[in-house]
């Protein structure tokens, strides 16, 4: 069995020049870099790929509402067409920095509350498969299982990649707890990794945040629970 360990990287300059986000990407096999609407910056999009590239870490395209402010974690109300016009704006940045590193991006995972609102909301879900839709590859759509995105996705047949989260709780329905409630971000290493072991059955690509509290440490006992289960760890666009 393969299954993909994924980070979000390339967000913030601090965490970069710490050297965590370059620790991270010696644990993962794919790399959501943030494109700079919520959060990073050209620069850093290019230091966060040529690094991802140095290590044989796929390239995703994270991308978000334009509210740096927010950090891309509330929702916007914008209208669609704006909305697939943002996200196309995104992926192309990172795509053309990604190839002058010698690389592309290889698939498109949304952010934060964006990532959120179109589990449910069918408009906005549009919005971000017509971006898609609109590219000259098909990139696969990362999202959470039975996700109204995903759902959109594939009747349109775009790919798409079921992902779990290690690292977040989770409701009774299969939808993440709210950032806001207690006990949403999970920090116990353990906790951590059996939950990614859980959750093999029915995704293919496992997250770890990269501003959760220990996040190489989390990374790490993800990668050794996911092996240990006997799967071999591996980018699903490999």
């Amino acid at each position: 069995m393969r299954i993909d360990l994924n980070a979000d990287l390339g967000e913030s300059w601090p965490r970069w020049t710490s050297g965590e986000d370059i620790a991270l990407l010696d644990v993962v096999t794919s790399a959501n870099v943030c494109c700079g609407a919520y959060a990073g910056d050209a620069d850093l999009m290019r230091a966060t790929c040529d690094a991802a590239i140095d290590r044989g870490v796929a390239i995703g395209a994270q991308v978000g509402y334009p509210d740096r402010a927010n950090f891309g974690r509330i929702r916007v109300d914008i209208r669609p067409a704006e909305l697939t016009d943002q996200l196309l704006g995104q992926i192309g940045l990172l795509d053309e920095i990604a190839r002058a590193a010698g690389s592309s991006v290889s698939y498109v995972k949304p952010h934060g509350a964006l990532y959120n609102t179109i589990v449910d909301d069918d408009v906005q879900a549009q919005a971000v498969v017509d971006a898609l839709l609109a590219l000259d590859v098909s990139l696969p759509l990362l999202g959470l299982p039975g996700s109204t995105s995903l759902a959109i996705a594939e009747s349109s047949g775009l790919p798409v990649i079921r992902e779990g989260f290690a690292d977040r709780a989770y409701t009774s329905d299969g939808r993440l707890v709210p950032r806001s409630q207690a006990g949403a971000v999970l920090d116990d290493p353990d906790a951590v990794a059996a939950q990614a072991v859980r959750l093999m059955s029915t995704v293919s690509s496992v997250c770890v945040h990269s501003d959760s509290p220990g996040a190489v440490d989390l990374a790490r006992s993800v990668r050794a629970a996911l092996e240990s289960a006997g799967t071999e760890l591996m980018s699903v666009t490999a």
